[in-house]
């Protein structure tokens, strides 16, 4: 069969505002199968699998992610990699690793103390400062997708002026499917961007991670300057995605179950479990790929070397074999560790970030915000493959 039209058909199905039942009934199916949840429709040819599967199953995904010798992240040299350059999702082996612990020491727990009181609450109650006297907002377009961007800014030690021109090239970049030519502009424009940074910190030094990069050391030898503009290429959307939209998945959450917030209000002690249950049931990337190395098998299927497998995170956090009652949203649920920022080698290296950021964001708003209602009238809601969030989250409120 065809693979493009095997997997136009699998997608033709697929309701990018709710996949679950999709992904249920596949789950029921027995959880791996020859297709995609991939939409390639405004995909260039050359950047179109072959072959494609996709794993939807807890058991399936964890399998995969964790074997990373025969179901690689090579393939995004092939895909995100053009515009962004050599990062470590691709590396594997020792290159990996070393990349990977130069770049992890800048995200370890004793920056994340420092930086919560000092960056990321001053941001998020700057913020509210902006909206609060207005007794009405929308928080996803006035909070939470501007938040990260100013938070990943102050950690990179970017002008504040600078934040709409890399937030546009960013979207830019992971939008790349729908528009080629605008991705290899903004992948350039970042480039000759950051290159000043790195040659400036060169010659000063200051206390952010481009420092942090410039005068790093792998194998004896300092990073070159592809290397570090490669990664802060990837750095930047990556930064900035999972946060906001994991922050506006669980206020949109919240929000639709009254009950559960205002369990939350009353006792903050609660948010990071309601962070968690969020990022579980409403998982802000859907999906990974790997491309497989040799000859393999998954949940009892067999699959073929040179095919590229879409591990569906968002479908493995919903699985009736591992939480009873996955489809409902109960932040009081039994915690089982989720898979959303995946797992293995390429677990996400900045899970604890996006975790921090998440709560203090809510933990802010409801200290200075009280009487939540969500306006129906303009249809909130959650949409969208592989990143998923709310479109608009328009509520009225009252100043504590």
């Amino acid at each position: 069969m065809d693979s493009s039209v095997r997997d136009e058909s699998a997608t033709a199905t697929l309701d990018f505002r709710d996949p679950y039942p999709f992904f249920a009934a596949r789950r029921r199916e027995g959880g791996v199968f020859h297709g995609t949840v991939m939409d390639y429709s405004r995909t260039p040819e050359s950047l179109r699998p072959a072959d494609s599967y996709a794993a939807l199953t807890y058991s399936t995904v964890s399998a995969a992610l964790r074997n990373d010798r025969v179901f690689s992240s090579k393939l995004y040299d092939a895909t995100i990699g053009v515009f962004m350059g050599p990062t470590i999702l691709a590396m594997s082996g020792t290159k990996h690793r070393a990349h990977r612990n130069l770049v992890s020491a800048a995200f370890k727990p004793q920056s994340l103390r420092v930086w919560e009181p000092e960056i990321v609450r001053p941001i998020c109650n700057a913020l509210i400062d902006e909206f609060a006297g207005e007794g009405h907002a929308d928080l996803v377009a006035d909070f939470t997708f501007e938040f990260p961007t100013r938070v990943i800014a102050r950690l990179l030690g970017l002008p504040a002026e600078d934040l709409p021109f890399f937030r546009r090239a960013a979207v830019s970049i992971i939008s790349y499917a729908g528009n080629v030519p605008r991705a290899l502009e903004a992948s350039e424009e970042l480039k000759n961007y950051f290159l000043g940074h790195i040659e400036q910190r060169r010659s000063q030094p200051t206390d952010d991670i481009i420092s942090d990069l410039v005068t790093a050391e792998v194998e004896g030898e300092n990073l070159t300057d592809e290397a570090i503009y490669s990664f802060l290429r990837l750095l930047l959307p990556a930064g900035l995605e999972t946060t906001y939209r994991s922050s506006g998945n669980l206020l949109y959450l919240l929000l639709r179950h009254p009950d559960q917030f205002a369990a939350v209000q009353a006792d903050h002690g609660l948010i990071p479990q309601a962070v968690e249950e969020g990022l579980r049931y409403e998982t802000p990337l859907t999906f990974v790929q790997r491309y497989t190395t040799e000859d393999t098998e998954l949940g009892g299927v067999p699959v073929p070397a040179g095919a590229v497998v879409d591990l569906v995170l968002g479908s493995a956090n919903r699985d009736e074999d591992r939480w009873e009652r996955p489809e409902e949203f109960d932040i009081f649920r039994k915690t089982l560790p989720h898979i959303s920022f995946t797992a293995g080698a390429h677990t996400c290296l900045g899970l604890h970030l996006a975790r921090m950021e998440t709560r203090v964001a809510v933990e802010c708003l409801l200290t200075r915000l009280t009487n939540f209602r969500l306006q129906d009238d303009r249809d909130p809601h959650i949409s969208g493959q592989p990143f998923r969030s709310p479109n608009r989250l328009p509520v009225t409120f009252d100043v504590v």
